[in-house]
């Protein structure tokens, strides 16, 4: 999608601060004891109470309103019976739409006591995706993004997983420009265009490259194994650099 007007702007921040709002209520209820399921029903909540709907439920009929992603799981958990332990890395991802438009967002949280480098490895995983958020700039090449991450990552002794990509957004959940690497990618060869939208979502970890699938349709795991952890904001390109719309309300 690329922005046309004004009206699109208001409601694509709308739906991005709907998602991250959810994901700020979830961080802030997550405690030992809960399951995976009980916490997707309080951003179920947050979304239904807002008028947005999951857009991986509408869309791909995904069994739960946002995606929880625990330990070896390190993208599209199905939330269910797992119980949220001490000790935890959990991964929340939500995406939602709202009066035709769609935002998506993710963060990686700990349950203490974790150890040190798994704290290390959140803190670098939001400054990754910063790397990546500040080369969004309308006229310069996409793959200053992947190719900025990248450095990032090998000279804090990280890897990136390669299979799961950042993603155009807004119109649908997924769409043009598909397959926006967040890690070196020589072939990319696109441009950002002025009201370009899409998300940027690497993938850090502290081993893993690719991400596999296992006995459900759904859920990924790290391969090699390996605790990893995603942070992702949808962002605007624009002249001035990006506008991020999954920005949560200060009260939320």
């Amino acid at each position: 999608m690329v922005i046309a007007n004004d009206d699109e702007l208001v409601k694509l921040k709308e739906i991005g601060r709907i998602c991250a709002n959810a994901i700020q209520v979830m961080a802030a209820a997550m405690e030992p004891g809960m399951t995976t399921l009980e916490l997707d029903q309080i951003g179920r909540k947050v979304l239904e109470d807002s008028g947005a709907r999951s857009a991986p439920e509408f869309c791909y009929q995904f069994p739960g309103a946002t995606c929880i992603s625990i330990n070896e799981e390190i993208a599209h958990g199905i939330p269910g019976p797992r119980v949220i332990r001490a000790g935890d890395l959990i991964n929340i991802d939500v995406s939602a739409e709202k009066d035709g438009f769609f935002a998506d967002t993710g963060a990686s949280f700990t349950m203490p006591p974790v150890k040190p480098k798994i704290e290390r490895l959140c803190r670098d995983g939001k400054r990754a995706l910063w790397v990546g958020l500040n080369q969004v700039k309308s006229g310069e090449p996409l793959a200053k993004i992947g190719t900025a991450v990248g450095a990032f990552a090998q000279k804090n002794r990280y890897t990136l997983v390669a299979n799961l990509a950042s993603h155009g957004v807004g119109r649908s959940l997924h769409e043009e420009p598909a397959e926006l690497s967040t890690w070196p990618d020589p072939s990319e060869k696109r441009m950002m265009t002025e009201g370009l939208v899409f998300t940027v979502e690497p993938f850090l970890s502290l081993g893993a490259t690719w991400a596999e699938g296992g006995d459900d349709a759904w859920t990924l795991y790290a391969d090699p194994k390996a605790p990893t952890v995603q942070y992702e904001h949808t962002v605007v390109a624009t002249r001035n650099g990006p506008v991020i719309l999954t920005l949560p309300d200060e009260r939320a």
